[in-house]
């Protein structure tokens, strides 16, 4: 498979995106392909890493989960591991490398405003992070 996803897979994709559960049949269907085809590119699709994980969205309101996006300024060359010690923490969900006056930024999701501290504090007690910065995500903005 080449770099570049084709037309089938961005549609699949997409359908993916729109509802994570859908069958291989309606998968098919909304791509315009083949029931075959559309399994076939799926475990490919998931093969090669392009498709990581399944997953479902929720309604954080209900959940009562705390989400926060932290932002992380290294100290030297300490990236990996910064990250590495990033990924220990239980309640950093996702770390990605980023560009600008930040070097990472951290997805944290707690249950509590007092884990989400704890969490914090995890963070900036790391050999190689110079800085942070946090900020609570409230609610969704529909636009």
């Amino acid at each position: 498979m080449s770099d570049l996803p084709s037309t089938i897979d961005r549609a699949i994709i997409a359908a993916l995106r729109q509802d994570s559960r859908v069958s291989v049949t309606e998968l098919a269907h909304k791509a315009g392909i083949s029931r075959t085809t559309a399994r076939v590119r799926l475990q490919s699709l998931m093969e090669s890493g392009r498709i990581r994980r399944f997953t479902i969205e929720t309604d954080i309101d209900v959940e009562g989960q705390v989400r926060a996006i932290t932002l992380v300024q290294l100290q030297g060359r300490m990236s990996r591991t910064v990250i590495r010690a990033l990924h220990r923490i239980a309640d950093v969900s996702t770390v990605y490398a980023t560009n600008g006056n930040w070097d990472l930024v951290a997805e944290i999701r707690t249950d509590s405003l007092a884990s989400f501290d704890r969490a914090l504090r995890e963070i900036r007690e790391i050999p190689g992070v110079q800085n942070s910065e946090s900020c609570l995500l409230l609610a969704p903005v529909v636009g």
